[in-house]
């Protein structure tokens, strides 16, 4: 089915475009344009679906690297359940995303990571996968199993990579730890995608894995020293580092709205606003499993039971890009430039993810005025919106 938005705002690589058009099949985008020029177009291929976006906004789809389950289940339960949480996020607009596991056994990563790769090939949506851990500080681990944890070494690293058969998109490691820095170089060499994180790393420390070759910070301010003036700990050497990206949890509870505005004006075109959602993401609150750790989710905000340290979310991205505009402050092209082209760069795939341009594949996301998301294309087929 060959479809035509047209009278919309089409907000694609960081610019608004108003009175804008887009044309987009299976296949891909065909052609953008503005004012009545698409009547042209419309006058060549007589059964092309025309849709209204008076007063409306087109973005692209969005793109979440830090995802670990929604729809009352975890990525950890399964093939199954992946697909299930990824159709629950898809209806919130994110139209690929990588998925993201717990620390683990690695056994149990190895099966996960094999897990993905064969999703990954029929499914597009699913970008390959993210393991958080295990090589994290067990002073700063969370929502991590203590038992879980351990230091990285190159037969470890390997395996790893094997089970991923490409697919191992990026992995969060302390960089402090004995064994990191190899590591790091080791993992950037396959092309797997570093991120600094659940660290007790100082700015230095941190400073020196960005130099080895991380390019990500695991959802920035959360579980690692915070700013301050004699200390300026990993959130500011990712700053200081132009090459890296910042994770951003924008859900009102991991990071307060006047960080979260710190967070785009220090380091602009460089923030990934991410979900980190968990189990009960699009779910009732109550009690829910993250790994082998019980949680408790009250008001929808998801904690250990045993503890209490945070547990990871129940955002869905159309929330965080709502709440970025609408309570933070951020610009609108700039904030869905937060959800889609700077993932898609960490990603190596800013080429043909992340915009609204012809020849990039058709994952389309029609929004009022408020920015309650109406309707989602992903590749080109239609999927029901969640607040439509």
């Amino acid at each position: 089915m060959r479809n035509l938005i047209h009278s919309a705002t089409v907000i694609s690589g960081g610019q608004s475009t108003k009175h804008a058009w887009i044309e987009f099949d299976e296949d891909g985008v065909c052609a953008r344009g503005t004012n009545d020029t698409w009547r042209a177009r419309v006058a060549e291929h007589p059964d092309t679906a025309v849709i209204d976006g008076t007063g409306q906004v087109v973005t692209p789809g969005l793109i979440d690297l830090h995802c670990h389950g929604g729809a009352g289940v975890a990525f950890e339960d399964g093939e199954a359940a992946i697909r299930t949480a990824l159709a629950l996020h898809r209806a919130h607009g994110t139209t690929r995303a990588v998925v993201s596991f717990v620390s683990g056994s690695i056994e149990d990563l190895v099966s996960r990571l094999e897990t993905v790769a064969d999703l990954a090939e029929t499914d597009p949506g699913v970008l390959g996968s993210h393991l958080e851990g295990p090589f994290l500080d067990p002073g700063h681990r969370g929502a991590h199993d203590p038992e879980a944890l351990r230091t990285p070494d190159v037969r470890t690293v390997d395996r790893l990579i094997e089970a991923g058969q490409g697919t191992l998109r990026q992995i969060t490691i302390a960089p402090e730890l004995d064994g990191a820095t190899e590591a790091i170089r080791e993992l950037t060499a396959a092309g797997v995608i570093v991120a600094v994180g659940h660290t007790d790393a100082d700015y230095a420390t941190a400073r020196a894995a960005f130099d080895a070759g991380a390019t990500l910070l695991t959802h920035a301010f959360n579980a690692m020293h915070p700013i301050h003036h004699r200390a300026p700990g990993p959130v500011l050497a990712a700053i200081d580092s132009p090459g890296v990206t910042l994770e951003v949890i924008n859900d009102g509870v991991h990071v307060h709205e006047s960080v979260v505005r710190l967070a785009f004006t220090e380091a602009p075109g460089r923030i990934a606003l991410v979900t980190d959602a968990m189990a009960a993401t699009g779910a009732a609150d109550g009690h829910y499993m993250l790994g082998s750790l019980e949680v408790l989710v009250e008001g929808g905000t998801a904690r250990l039971v045993e503890g209490g340290a945070i547990a990871g979310s129940t955002l869905t991205l159309d929330a965080a890009l709502h709440r970025a505009v609408h309570v933070v402050g951020i610009p609108l092209p700039e904030a869905v430039r937060a959800l889609t082209e700077t993932p898609a760069r960490v990603l190596g795939r800013e080429r043909d993810l992340g915009a609204i341009e012809v020849g990039y594949p058709s994952d389309v996301l029609l929004w009022n005025d408020d920015l309650t998301l109406q309707r989602v294309w992903a590749d080109g087929t239609e999927y029901p919106a969640a607040h439509a």
